[in-house]
């Protein structure tokens, strides 16, 4: 029997399956990239491994992102869920906050909630807001309900006040586990102990919807991986920056909604900090969407509240996830005229199946993709390694008749630069979303960008913006993947608590970090398989009388004048100003994390290994705003590290391609990263 000992990631996204292979043994990485099969998306893990040589019966350790969960949200496929909520709180998920997001639009409308209104059960129960017992569970009243949820497939269980004692929904929960065996049961209080009766309502809905299917999914990939040989440990890539067991991510799927992009944030982090860089944005262009997120001090922020379709129109989940902000532009978003005659992009993707025209799988509207095409920025006979040929010709065609014609256009390649030119406007919108609407001066971040499309589009992205650096990563093609090798394990664990900086208030914190820290510690040991746990306190602060908070870190002893210095530096950072002595700090929330270390490749693994000064492979002909130019093509692994060269030029890789404009100039890097200094 093969010695298990290759640990290994699988990146599943809309268009493609991204998988990386680490060998600890000999320190080698090794990568495959393979359109997404979505008749079973475990075929394109087994195909991406069969590219890097590996073998299932090898693994010793398979970690796994996926938008499983958020398309399963957004295209609303989900399992048949009812929800058992306390007397008198049935519409609490359509009462929402009551407000109107969307003030001017008269035909404003909030999406449908999960569960519809005959799915929605009430039972007696009641609990007060400190934790005791006012009216028991009406167990009668459960029972009777049996009958009317024998045909549903999930169940969620949101009591009021159940963060402060879940007895109540624990109780309801193993009932109906014995009555409806079948039945996929989820509680509020299992996902999160903070109050907000909608979002904790919300989110035990949002749970056993997708629980069924993530279960199914989850059983049926161990299955496939087992009859191949794996008897390795199987995880998962949770939204908050760890990996977390099978078993886990079954029992709380929502911690998967952003599993897919979160591994690329991690390893632009890793970059960050192994270069000494401050302030970076990472930018992750696909083949479905776009996503960026701010990495500061070698770290990035996670978000207590996410909403799944927006804020306007979507709902909550109260789940710790990356805070990233995401747009429909990836290399497969779909280029279309509107019935005003207006070039749209986006946000309908082709997807893999069929793809892009260029792809010659039967796609017949023209992407994103097939305008890089039309305009050599990509090659057709080297994507993917030459495993898959474009038809440039095809595409040409498409984009002049879906596009050009209908704007009364008889070049293809104006219209093209058109849909190129939505698109970066598109991605540049998202990147001032996450740093000047939050108060950053973009003009201070580094630009770090990865995906297959990341590349193609820094350059043109950061001259938009005012940007002076851009940094391409080694394995930009294959970077989430690589990330999800680089994660440790962590989980999170929360609980609302509010105190002041008085010393009555301080001390009821203490109190409150030692028993949650005790709870992690227990949790950690569970999930982490005895590798030993780092804990971190957060407090989520506001000054009294405010409804958003902002998320301060504790030091290990719990003393006011440190905690107010820091909520006061974080809020003034956030805001622009602290208010000063005559507004009273509080806390609301406590936040522990828990992290372990997992064995991962070292970056250096990634460096060049060419020794001689390369030449150009080829010469193509590359459209630039000033015409047509012929552009030296080069291979990245040919570049040694210290190599310069200025624009404009193409570099190819195995799953991405480089364009660096006219004037701009690019280093080869110790680590492999590509720095590139961006002309005016």
């Amino acid at each position: 029997m093969p010695q298990l000992r290759q640990l290994v990631a699988a990146d599943t996204g809309g268009t493609f399956t991204d998988v990386a292979v680490y060998d600890p043994a000999s320190g080698s990485l090794s990568f495959g990239k393979t359109l997404t099969t979505y008749a079973d998306l475990v075929d394109g893990v087994l195909t991406g491994l069969g590219e890097t040589g590996a073998a299932p019966d090898g693994i010793a350790l398979l970690r796994h992102g996926t938008t499983h969960v958020i398309n399963a949200f957004l295209q609303r496929r989900g399992a048949r869920t009812a929800l058992v909520t306390t007397e008198g709180f049935r519409d609490v998920l359509e009462i929402a906050r009551g407000n109107r997001p969307v003030p001017f639009d008269l035909s404003f409308r909030r999406d449908p909630p999960l569960v519809p209104r005959p799915l929605r059960f009430e039972v007696a129960e009641r609990i007060a807001a400190d934790g005791q017992v006012i009216a028991p569970l009406d167990v009668a009243a459960l029972e009777a309900l049996v009958p009317a949820l024998e045909g549903v497939e999930a169940i969620a269980i949101s009591f009021l006040n159940a963060y402060a004692n879940p007895a109540h929904e624990d109780q309801a929960a193993a009932y109906l586990r014995a009555a409806l065996p079948g039945a996929y049961v989820t509680t509020g209080s299992a996902l999160s102990r903070e109050w907000f009766e909608y979002e904790r309502s919300s989110t035990a809905a949002a749970n056993a919807f997708v629980g069924p299917k993530v279960a199914a999914y989850a059983a049926g990939f161990a299955t496939r991986l087992g009859e191949r040989g794996f008897t390795g440990t199987l995880a998962m890539m949770g939204s908050n920056g760890g990996a977390m067991p099978f078993p886990a991510a079954v029992q709380r799927p929502i911690s998967l909604v952003e599993s897919g992009p979160i591994g690329g944030v991690i390893a632009a982090a890793d970059y960050a900090r192994a270069l000494g860089i401050p302030r970076m944005v990472a930018f992750d262009m696909g083949g479905t969407t776009a996503k960026c997120a701010l990495v500061e001090d070698g770290g990035f922020e996670v978000q207590s509240t996410y909403w799944v379709g927006g804020y306007e129109r979507g709902f909550p989940i109260r789940t710790p996830v990356l805070d990233i902000v995401e747009v429909g532009a990836g290399g497969g978003s779909i280029a279309w005229v509107d019935p005003q005659g207006r070039l749209r992009v986006g946000p309908r993707s082709a997807g893999s199946e069929p793809g892009p025209v260029a792809f010659g799988r039967g796609g017949t509207e023209p992407t994103v993709t097939d305008a890089n095409l039309v305009l050599g920025r990509i090659g057709g006979a080297n994507f993917l390694g030459g495993k898959l040929a474009l038809d440039r010709d095809g595409a040409a065609a498409a984009i002049m008749a879906r596009l050009a014609t209908p704007l009364g256009y008889d070049n293809a390649e104006v219209v093209a630069r058109g849909v190129l030119d939505l698109a970066s406007t598109l991605m540049a919108g998202a990147i001032k979303e996450i740093t000047v609407a939050r108060g950053h001066d973009v003009r201070d971040f580094v630009l770090c960008a990865f995906g297959g499309g990341g590349p193609l589009f820094a350059g043109d992205l950061a001259r938009s913006l005012g940007i002076p650096r851009v940094l391409i990563p080694p394995q930009p093609g294959n970077f989430s993947a690589l990330g999800m090798l680089l994660a440790g394990a962590r989980l999170d664990v929360s609980r609302s608590v509010v105190a002041d900086l008085s010393a009555a208030g301080i001390a009821t914190l203490a109190e409150a970090v030692a028993a949650v820290r005790a709870e992690a510690l227990a949790a950690a040991s569970a999930e982490f398989a005895g590798a030993p746990a780092t804990l971190r306190a957060l407090a989520e602060m506001r000054y009294r009388g405010q409804r958003h908070t902002v998320l301060v870190e504790l030091g290990e002893t719990v003393e006011a004048p440190a905690i107010r210095a820091a909520f006061e530096a974080i809020y003034a950072k956030r805001y622009g100003r602290s208010l000063g002595d005559d507004f009273q700090p509080e806390i609301v929330a406590l936040r522990i994390i828990a992290e372990a270390p997992t064995a991962r490749p070292a970056l250096a693994a990634l460096a060049p290994t060419a020794t001689v000064a390369p030449q150009p492979v080829a010469h193509r002909p590359l459209h630039t705003r000033a015409g047509w130019v012929e552009a030296p093509v080069w291979r990245r692994e040919h570049l040694p590290a210290g190599f310069a060269f200025t624009g404009p030029a193409i570099i190819e890789e195995y799953g991405a391609t480089m364009l660096l404009g006219s004037g701009d100039a690019a280093r080869v890097g110790a680590l492999g990263e590509i720095s590139v200094e961006i002309a005016p």
